[in-house]
């Protein structure tokens, strides 16, 4: 999985994950930042706290703050996501 720093503010956090067939980012939670994904290419399988739900390209899911998150590609190609976090984790 790639990604790449895009912008920053104090306030949020914009990136750009690619993750080839059969990537994935591990569920993790984070207590004070909401994640947007924002499916751009591909297909991505979400997990949020433990359900999983598919997204395509123009479909938003959204991992509220203290939910277990994670995605996965599973399909053929590849898989570009927009990502948002607000505010920006600490180590950002």
């Amino acid at each position: 999985m790639s990604r790449v720093a895009l912008a920053a503010t104090p306030r949020a956090l914009l990136d750009l994950y690619c993750l080839e067939p059969g990537q994935a980012q591990r569920p993790h939670t984070h207590a004070e930042q909401d994640k947007i994904y924002v499916v751009l290419e591909g297909t991505a399988r979400v997990s949020l706290d433990g359900v999983e739900e598919t997204a395509g390209p123009g479909e938003v899911v959204l991992a509220r703050a203290g939910i277990a998150h994670g995605v996965v590609n599973d399909g053929p190609g590849r898989l570009l996501l927009l990502v948002v976090v607000a505010p920006p984790p600490p180590h950002a």
